[in-house]
C-alpha cells in the first residue's frame, strides 16, 4: 500500500486572499486560473472544480473582500461620535484609495461581467450593494432623529449619495485626471455640508 498522501487543498479563504493580492500587485488582467493556481499550489483544473468559472472566482473574491470591509464599516459606524463624523468615516471607506485600488478594480470587473451574469450572481451582487445602502440609511435616519441632519428621506438621500459616490469612485479607480481621492472627498463633504447639515 502506498504511503504517499495527497497535498490538502488550501482553504478557500487563502485562495481568495491570494487572488486579491494578485489584483493589488499585478492587476486584474494577470489573474488567470493558471497563475492563481501557481500561487496557491493547485492546478487550474482543481480551482475550476471549486469555482467553476473565472466569473465565479471573481464574485467570490469580491464577496470575501466585502465581508472584510463590512466588518470594518460596522466598527466605524458603532463608534461614539456624531452622525456626521461617522458619515465621513463611511465616505472615507467607500471611496477608493487611489488609481487601481484592488477592491474597486475587482468591483468594476464584476459589474462589467454582470451584463451576462445569471440570476444568482445578480442577486449576490445586489446583496453586496444592499448592506452598504442599509447601513447608510440607518446612519442618515439617526442623524435626522437627533437633529444633526435636515429632515430628508433617508432612503432617497442614500440612493442619491451612493450614486454620487459611485461616480466619483469610478473616476478615482480608473485614474481620471483631475479627480484624485483628496479632491473627491472634498467635493463630497461640500455636498453634504450644503444638502444635509441642519440649519443652526
Amino acid at each position: 500500500m502506498s504511503t504517499s498522501r495527497r497535498t490538502p487543498a488550501p482553504p478557500r479563504e487563502r485562495i481568495l486572499a491570494a487572488a486579491m493580492d494578485m489584483i493589488a500587485e499585478r492587476g486584474l488582467e494577470k489573474v488567470t486560473m493558471a497563475a492563481l493556481g501557481r500561487e496557491v499550489g493547485m492546478s487550474s483544473g482543481h480551482l475550476l472544480y471549486y469555482f467553476r468559472t473565472k466569473d465565479e472566482l471573481l464574485l467570490r473574491t469580491l464577496e470575501w473582500s466585502e465581508g472584510r470591509l463590512g466588518a470594518e464599516r460596522g466598527r466605524l459606524l458603532a463608534r461614539a461620535g456624531t452622525a456626521r463624523e461617522r458619515l465621513d468615516s463611511y465616505v472615507d471607506l467607500y471611496v477608493p484609495d487611489g488609481h487601481r485600488d484592488p477592491h474597486w478594480t475587482l468591483w468594476l470587473e464584476v459589474w462589467n461581467r454582470s451584463q451576462n451574469a445569471d440570476e444568482d450572481a445578480r442577486e449576490r451582487q445586489a446583496a453586496i450593494e444592499g448592506v452598504w445602502h442599509r447601513d447608510l440609511v440607518a446612519l442618515l435616519a439617526e442623524g435626522v432623529s437627533r437633529g444633526e441632519f435636515r429632515p430628508v428621506d433617508p432612503d432617497r438621500f442614500a440612493t442619491r449619495l451612493r450614486a454620487l459616490l459611485d461616480g466619483f469612485s469610478i473616476h478615482v479607480a480608473v485614474g481620471l485626471r483631475g479627480t484624485d481621492r483628496t479632491q473627491v472627498l472634498g467635493h463630497v463633504r461640500e455636498f453634504l455640508d450644503d444638502s444635509l447639515l441642519a440649519d443652526d
